[in-house]
């Protein structure tokens, strides 16, 4: 795996997000990397990750994680179709097309969750990506995303 993580390489107007921004104090900051030609990230959840039944982890944590995981992915696979390292301009940030999550079984809260992230396709400006979450090496859901390559000028001003 590469040391540097794919949010790190965010331009500061593009590192806000509350689930992988290290500009959002609150947030998860969920770090990927490339892990071969899949992309990992690993996040452990925290007892106020709860769900509706104790000792689980609350759905919305999980679609957050493989949201964020799966536009990271997005943005590090389209630099790489371009034969470039990300962090170098121009910046490519991406954002949520469509996400459709299914839950496949109760993810536990008690351990380490990592989400995994296979590039399936890369065009111009969108880029789609097959996700997983597991716990304790058990897949607990799965996603689909098309990601989309958002304009340097929704870039926020500083």
């Amino acid at each position: 795996m590469s040391s540097k993580a794919f949010q790190d390489c965010y331009p500061d107007d593009f590192a806000h997000c509350y689930g992988c921004g290290r500009n959002n104090e609150q947030g998860h900051h969920l770090k990927s990397h490339w892990d071969g030609e899949t992309t990992v990230a690993r996040f452990t959840p925290q007892p106020y990750h709860t769900g509706g039944v104790p000792g689980n982890v609350y759905g919305g944590l999980i679609a957050s994680l493989l949201d964020c995981h799966g536009a990271a992915s997005a943005a590090a696979a389209a630099c790489k179709a371009q034969g470039r390292e990300m962090g170098t301009a121009p910046h490519l940030r991406y954002v949520t097309a469509s996400l459709k999550v299914d839950f496949l079984r109760p993810t536990p809260i008690d351990g380490e969750l990592e989400v995994r992230g296979e590039i399936v396709e890369v065009k111009p400006r969108k880029v789609t990506v097959e996700l997983s979450l597991s716990a304790h090496g058990d897949v607990c859901a799965r996603g689909h995303m098309i990601a989309v390559q958002l304009p340097d000028s929704a870039a926020r001003k500083q």
